[in-house]
């Protein structure tokens, strides 16, 4: 029996901690789901097809990331759902600090009341441990150089469409 499990994140943009999770989870499972999902709690930068598009060639260009992983969205319905449908007994979260820990709970009681899902925490390397999806969109938005935060594709992106 194959191990199956997912990655769900907005990913505005992938950070280098995202992928330091979705790197040790895939050496965990047989075969890794990384979904970018929207969350209406949260304004988005980006549309959904870029940040697929971007998580995409992030993982393509890391050398060091194993072959098993499929990238892909979901905008519709409940994230159990989409385990359900690609047969995921798993979610793998990234964590940074208790605050995290407090945030993800209700969720994750919830997702194993509804489908039995369970969850399992990852920390990233502590280099990643301070840097969020949202601190990278402050700090690039009022010009700052966020290269060391995030893949070279979403750095190369960022200078591209940074107004001049």
């Amino acid at each position: 029996m194959s191990s199956i499990a997912v990655v769900p994140g907005s990913f505005d943009p992938v950070t280098l901690g995202h992928l330091d999770v979705i790197r040790r989870a895939a050496t965990i499972f047989d075969e890794l789901h990384v979904l970018v999902v929207h969350n209406p709690g949260k304004s988005a930068m980006l549309p959904i097809a870029e940040r697929v598009n971007l998580l995409q060639k992030s993982i393509d260009e890391d050398p060091e990331m194993p072959d098993n992983i499929t990238v892909a969205s979901w905008s519709v319905g409940l994230l159990v759902d989409y385990c359900t449908e690609v047969g995921a007994n798993v979610l793998v979260k990234g964590i940074r600090s208790q605050i995290d820990v407090a945030y993800e709970t209700p969720m994750v009681l919830m997702n194993r009341s509804l489908a039995g899902v369970e969850t399992i925490f990852l920390l990233p390397e502590p280099s990643h441990s301070h840097v969020s999806s949202s601190l990278v969109r402050q700090v690039a938005a009022l010009g700052g150089d966020v290269s060391e935060y995030v893949p070279p594709a979403v750095a190369q992106f960022l200078d591209k469409t940074r107004p001049a």
